[in-house]
């Protein structure tokens, strides 16, 4: 038996709406007498199934062993073949795509001139739409019809051609490199993380101004700026300027409000944009304009003209949590945020198919927080055990350090003695394997590993000279991020006045006056 989530067609049977599903009847019907083909039985069967169990299908002789595998891959293409026809999925690149082939189809036919007709109304289309690259291969098509039939009617026409072959290929070649950039930069953050030390960042800007492409401002389109955004922002966030981070994600979103017509056309890149604008105005703690954004950013997807499809809902569902449980943390407003647990594994059950194991794994660590603050610590534990646990979780080595260092937190503040020295030891352990320990996770170390040695008469010292050494890292520009995880700082001085950490936080929610 397959697993569920591994059997493509499956999956993409399982992620159909009613209307999709009935549609596809519709094309198969369409087809011709096609009501016993075996790929419909197929699709029947499947759609009724709760989990992918191919002796199921075997036993309903619709197909045997042998035929299995074909009939999957000609029911999955004719299932894409369909979606593709469906007008919700009809936007503006698929169409000028279409008009592209209908012209090929008509050259081909030696219509030439019906073929040139068609690709000049795509053309304006694509550049209207910034889509450059359709638009050059539009160009180059209309340069092998010029080739054979010779439009009489305008004598420059292989000159403006020529011009404007260069031009969207200059466009293109600049956009490229800076997406190439991006990528490179992102792929810099998933392997080895945040700089570390000035060495780190002195690397990260040489390759950064090394391989930023020349390019002049005014001339860029609407896609090469974004590119050239996501490239600063994610240089950006490694060298941890979080003010120029804030800086480009803003860029970014006001890059689709200035052409709003690039919001339908680009939907994934417009909630991204605005997820790290959120996560960013929670890094620099900017509370009041993260709801505006939030808000704009909710009323915007609720519009009719935005698209719908469940690769969107959970690109927003992502976004639109992780902010809703970053705004509670600014307000120290733990209690308040308990209604997001319900709502957050509804949907990540919801999406499963969608969302990968590093979110899923975010979220639980943000539920853990919320719990931490409102005093549950078994609940807090329990979540944090699911982190711990987990053994996929190569590339977040950060996330399983903290977690690990709540949950010691947790379990002596629940005083739960009897399971808190195999936490230190474990947790001790696991530090000390850790590539390039920061300082604060240093001084965790020796806290940790004295804490058993500490008399409950010398706790408050302890905690008061802990809190002088971690003091000094709060705004250093290589360690501050350990305190974004998981705020040592507030629950040290929880401890020393003997307040709770929600009121702790609180009261310098207050002190923000953004």
């Amino acid at each position: 038996m397959a697993n569920p989530t591994k059997d493509n067609l499956f999956v993409l049977i399982s992620s159909l709406s009613k209307s999709e599903k009935r549609q596809f009847k519709l094309y198969v019907n369409r087809l011709g007498d096609n009501e016993d083909a075996k790929f419909l039985q197929l699709f029947t069967l499947l759609d009724k199934m709760k989990s992918y169990d191919e002796d199921e299908i075997l036993k309903s002789k619709i197909v045997t062993k042998q035929q299995l595998s074909n009939l999957k891959a000609h029911l999955y293409k004719q299932i894409l073949i369909s979606l593709r026809m469906n007008p919700i999925n009809q936007n503006i690149r698929i169409q000028i795509r279409e008009q592209l082939d209908f012209a090929t189809i008509l050259y081909q036919k030696g219509l030439y001139k019906q073929s040139l007709k068609i690709l000049d109304k795509a053309k304006g289309i694509a550049l209207e739409h910034d889509e450059k690259n359709i638009a050059f291969e539009i160009v180059e098509l209309e340069k092998i019809i010029e080739s054979q039939y010779i439009t009489r009617s305008i004598s420059t026409r292989a000159d403006e051609l020529t011009i404007e072959a260069m031009l969207l290929s200059k466009h293109n070649v600049i956009a490229s490199k800076l997406s190439n950039l991006s990528l490179q930069l992102y792929s810099i953050m998933l392997k080895s993380g945040y700089a570390k030390s000035d060495a780190e960042m002195q690397e990260i800007t040489t390759y950064f101004n090394n391989k930023m492409p020349k390019y002049q401002y005014e001339n860029l389109g609407f896609r090469e700026k974004l590119w050239l955004y996501k490239a600063h922002l994610w240089y950006s966030f490694l060298i941890q300027d979080f003010l120029s981070c804030y800086k480009y994600s803003s860029k970014w979103v006001a890059l689709f409000e200035e052409n709003p017509q690039m919001i339908s056309l680009n939907p994934v890149w417009y909630i991204k944009g605005n997820s790290y604008l959120l996560e960013c105005l929670y890094l620099i703690k900017h509370k009041s304009y993260m709801k505006e954004v939030l808000e704009r950013l909710k009323q915007t997807i609720a519009l009719d003209s935005f698209p719908k499809n469940d690769n969107l809902s959970s690109l927003y569902f992502l976004c639109y949590y992780n902010s809703k449980f970053n705004l509670h943390f600014l307000e120290g407003d733990f209690e308040g945020g308990l209604y997001l647990v319900d709502e957050v594994i509804k949907n990540i059950k919801k999406n499963e198919d969608r969302i990968d194991e590093h979110h899923i794994m975010v979220f639980y660590y943000k539920i853990a927080c919320l719990y931490f603050g409102t005093g549950n610590h078994k609940k807090c534990i329990e979540y944090l055990k699911k982190i711990i646990e987990n053994k996929n979780l190569t590339m977040r080595e950060d996330l399983l350090c903290f977690a690990r260092v709540l949950s010691v937190i947790a379990h002596f503040d629940a005083g739960m003695d009897y399971r808190l020295e195999a936490q230190l030891k474990s947790t001790y352990d696991f530090l000390i394997k850790m590539n390039e320990l920061h300082e604060v996770q240093r001084e965790m170390i020796k806290f940790l590993k004295n804490l058993e040695t500490i008399y409950p008469n010398q706790l408050k010292a302890e905690f008061i000279k802990l809190h002088e050494r971690l003091l000094i890292y709060e705004n250093h520009p290589y360690e501050k991020r350990a305190f974004l995880y998981l705020d040592l700082i507030s629950w040290l001085e929880s401890k020393i006045q003997n307040k709770p950490v929600a009121l702790i936080i609180q009261e310098k929610a207050k002190k923000l006056v953004r």
